[in-house]
């Protein structure tokens, strides 16, 4: 079989369509990017609604939001400033460089405000035969999932758990959203859904999807 030899106008075009492919695909990050940042701008325009009985107090690169339920602070990033007028809370940026942190501090002060007023919940699902939860005292989960020992959860402070008559069901609350996802994180990795079976701790709304099982040869 006879090799085959490329001229240098063969070369210069293979160079030239390998560097257009990597500037199409520079383009293409750079353009998903500045979507992203466009985005994060929009989402920071939005201004946050401040229901009677919240308050707000600025420290530094901190604001403390407090409200019925509690109070939660929440960091500001350099350049982003808050401004309150007829019930709105309005994060307003220094200048066009500062868009990408935009839209994240306005998140993390509107989960504040929500978290002091309506508070945070997430949802668990156990799932197996003999598999269950249990509260001991106010502080502390006991989790069975088929261990040869249960296995004790202390809850943080700020947060609350409720466990349904089952034992199957379990309602995580509080008002800081970060903790309440954090904890509902860790419960879930107790034992994790059995890609098999989808035996063990769920979030309720999670949707699993069962491998095959292995089959003998025949």
């Amino acid at each position: 079989m006879m090799g085959c030899k490329l001229g240098s106008g063969n070369w210069k075009l293979l160079y030239g369509l390998q560097w257009n492919e990597r500037a199409q695909q520079g383009s293409s990050s750079g353009l998903a990017s500045h979507k992203r940042i466009e985005s994060m701008s929009r989402i920071g325009k939005k201004p946050i609604t401040l229901p009677a009985g919240v308050k707000y107090k600025v420290e530094g690169n901190t604001v403390l939001v407090e409200g019925p339920k509690g109070k939660v602070s929440a960091l500001i990033a350099e350049g982003i400033t808050l401004e309150a007028a007829d019930g709105l809370l309005h994060v307003m940026r220094a200048s066009e460089d500062r868009a990408a942190v935009h839209g994240l501090t306005r998140a993390l002060v509107f989960n504040a405000v929500q978290g002091v007023t309506k508070g945070w919940t997430r949802e668990l699902d156990i799932v197996g035969i003999g598999y269950r939860a249990e509260l001991k005292g106010k502080g502390t989960v006991v989790f069975t999932l088929g261990y040869s020992h249960p296995i004790e959860f202390p809850l943080p402070s700020g947060i609350e758990v409720a466990v349904d008559p089952k034992q199957t069901h379990l309602t995580i609350t509080g008002i800081d959203r970060q903790k309440v996802g954090q904890v509902a994180a860790d419960m879930r990795s107790l034992r994790k859904p059995d890609p098999y079976k989808n035996k063990g701790v769920r979030y309720s709304d999670e949707k699993l999807k069962k491998k095959a099982g292995k089959t003998g040869s025949k």
